[in-house]
């Protein structure tokens, strides 16, 4: 799967710890899905949905699956790749405080 562009410009700014510390693994698989980032510290799944994304059936299946995985204890972010693109400092923001909001759980993730 080749990644986006939104994808490859987040990447630049959360590999290496770059964002506040946190560690990002980029295309996790955890059962049948692949996560396009995850902070396994926080269980925080961060997911950036292009065009297709705003397609009623395609809406429906990811609010299935942000459920399903909700329900296993992860929480999800979705970013659009305009809000990644075009206003990436308010992006980040969103990530770091998402974590603020999590106590992560006993070894992390």
């Amino acid at each position: 799967m080749t990644p986006t562009e939104a994808e490859e410009t987040l990447w630049e700014m959360l590999r290496g710890k770059r964002l506040a510390g946190l560690r990002f693994r980029r295309q996790h698989a955890y059962e049948t899905y692949i996560f396009d980032f995850y902070c396994p510290e926080f269980r925080l799944i961060i997911e950036v949905d292009g065009g297709y994304h705003n397609s009623e059936l395609q809406a429906e299946k990811d609010t299935e699956r942000d459920n399903y995985l909700a329900s296993c204890g992860f929480r999800i972010v979705r970013l659009t790749n305009s809000e990644v693109l075009h206003q990436l400092p308010l992006t980040l923001a969103k990530i770091i405080e998402a974590t603020n909001r999590i106590v992560p759980p006993p070894g992390g993730g």
